[in-house]
């Protein structure tokens, strides 16, 4: 073996080497801090915990059933604010690359997505709550949604652009209109990279705490209507986390876990969906 060939085989175990080593350092604190977490919080999760509001400082117990139920009220709303138009507007951007409406469009969407939640706090703050006199869930739902409409955007844009022209081509040989094409071929073919981008901007707002200070405020109480405040777990892991209360700093370590459990299951039933629904073209 020659001596060129030696060097080039060393270099390449030498940069696998590296790569580990920087996949490795990568790894380690995400594990440290998940582990942290679960062995802090999971000792205060049990059903009362689960089924029962919070209790007036100086009582031990209590539980985050008000935060729980407000969280699945506050994503459902912006979800539902999202979802459809995110993906009504992939689908345009998608189909009218050139133009300059969708130039612009694609740059508002890049700028939007590296705006900082709580700067979409404030500026929600100034248009639904301030106005109203009022804080509300409906004004942290949008939000939220608001910080979901990048990756929504952008992940249907890029999903339906490497599907082939030849699927839209033989839609439209069989007579089909533009409507039926989009609707009945383009996205059923594109669903994995569509329902990808929708789980991963629930995950992104679950955590989300800035924009629901400035919105939904916070509710000690269980609530329903979404126009009154209402309490979440991100908030209220930054108020009893912020306190000087130890019962209330359980209180907080306990959310916090059910908190990053919620996140690593939508991350996880994402990647079940993408393999399931992936379409080989």
């Amino acid at each position: 073996m020659s001596t060129l060939i030696k060097y080039r085989i060393g270099k390449s175990f030498a940069f696998k080497g590296l790569i580990i080593l920087l996949s490795v350092a990568c790894v380690v604190p995400l594990l440290f801090i998940l582990v942290y977490i679960i062995q802090a919080g999971i000792t205060k999760i049990n059903w009362h915990f689960l089924t029962n509001l919070p209790k007036p400082v100086g009582e031990a117990g209590g539980g985050v059933l008000n935060a729980l139920l407000g969280s699945v009220i506050i994503i459902t709303v912006a979800s539902l604010i999202a979802i459809p138009f995110g993906i009504f507007c992939g689908i345009y951007l998608s189909e009218n690359k050139n133009t300059k409406l969708a130039y612009w469009c694609r740059l508002c969407v890049d700028v939007l997505q590296g705006v900082p939640s709580i700067v979409i706090g404030l500026i929600a703050y100034l248009w639904f709550v301030k106005p109203v006199g009022s804080f509300s869930a409906l004004s942290g739902s949008i939000a939220l949604a608001i910080m979901m409409l990048p990756i929504i955007i952008r992940s249907t844009e890029e999903t339906l652009l490497l599907l082939p022209n030849s699927l839209r081509e033989a839609a439209f040989a069989l007579g089909m209109p533009f409507h039926r094409v989009i609707l009945k071929v383009i996205v059923p073919c594109g669903i994995s990279g569509i329902l990808s981008g929708v789980m991963l901007s629930v995950a992104r707002i679950t955590g989300e705490t800035a924009p629901l200070l400035f919105t939904a405020f916070g509710n000690n109480f269980l609530e329903f209507n979404i126009t009154k405040p209402m309490q979440s777990l991100p908030l209220l892991i930054f108020n009893y986390a912020t306190s000087p209360y130890n019962e209330w700093h359980d209180l907080a370590w306990g959310a916090s876990c059910i908190l990053l459990i919620w996140v690593l299951l939508l991350n996880i039933f994402t990647k079940l969906i993408t393999r399931k629904w992936k379409v080989q073209l």
